[in-house]
């Protein structure tokens, strides 16, 4: 919340964002700005962490991730030394912890993104909030920001396409148990298959209603907003 709130309220065309806690070197500023010429935003990347292994170690799992989901070739996506251009940023729509992932929402929207090397210090003041369960957020962000990406304007082609392999397969199971039993005389009372193929059907139904309904949903949350953005308009 408050990042988001000093975009909005920032009245610079350049913006930068950094840690409190001085482990980030406001020294690295003048490089950062010299890079965002040529782009939209610019990430630090701390080439020399100075943190423990049991930071490192979870934080280059998910930087691999991060470049291996979102397609952005960026080393250190969780480092708060960056800078943005406000144009680029003015729209954007902040919540939860998705903030790391700020540089690929970016990118998605079409904006250009650099990186440079920046210094990292050992931490002086305050203490980390880092601990156990931010790796797993971090994650299951990561796994929401992708799956918005690829579904956000056709969820009913994912539920959907879950629905009718289900309900497909739930029928072949179906079927082949009537045939034992009309041409064979097999008894089903006694098959758990056929538990599964009428359980199987009724999971695809459902799949595809969801499907139906969250394309609802998606086409109202669309209605006033715009899917593209626009860099400039030649008259």
């Amino acid at each position: 919340a408050a990042l988001k709130a000093g975009f909005d309220y920032s009245k610079g065309d350049i913006i930068i964002t950094m840690d409190a806690d001085l482990q980030n070197d406001p020294h690295d500023i003048p490089q950062l700005l010299e890079k965002i010429k040529d782009y939209d935003c610019i990430s630090g990347w701390r080439c020399d962490r100075k943190d423990s292994v049991f930071k490192k170690i979870p934080s280059k799992i998910s930087n691999w991730l991060h470049r291996k989901l979102t397609g952005v070739d960026i080393h250190d996506s969780g480092c708060t030394l960056k800078a943005y251009k406000k144009e680029a940023i003015k729209n954007l729509e902040l919540y939860g912890e998705t903030h790391r992932y700020i540089p690929a929402m970016l990118s998605w929207q079409g904006y250009k993104i650099g990186e440079v090397k920046v210094t990292h210090h050992k931490r002086k003041h305050g203490k980390t909030k880092y601990n156990y369960t931010r790796f797993p957020k971090g994650l299951l962000d990561l796994l929401f920001i992708s799956f918005w990406k690829k579904y956000q304007s056709r969820p009913l082609h994912l539920m959907g396409g879950f629905g009718i392999i289900s309900f497909i397969a739930g029928f072949f199971i179906s079927l082949y148990l009537s045939m034992q039993r009309l041409l064979y005389g097999v008894g089903l009372s006694n098959r758990p298959l056929l538990l599964l193929g009428v359980l199987l059907m009724i999971i695809g139904v459902q799949f595809i209603v969801f499907g139906f309904l969250a394309e609802i949903s998606i086409r109202t949350y669309f209605t006033n907003k715009k899917t593209y953005t626009i860099e400039k308009v030649i008259e």
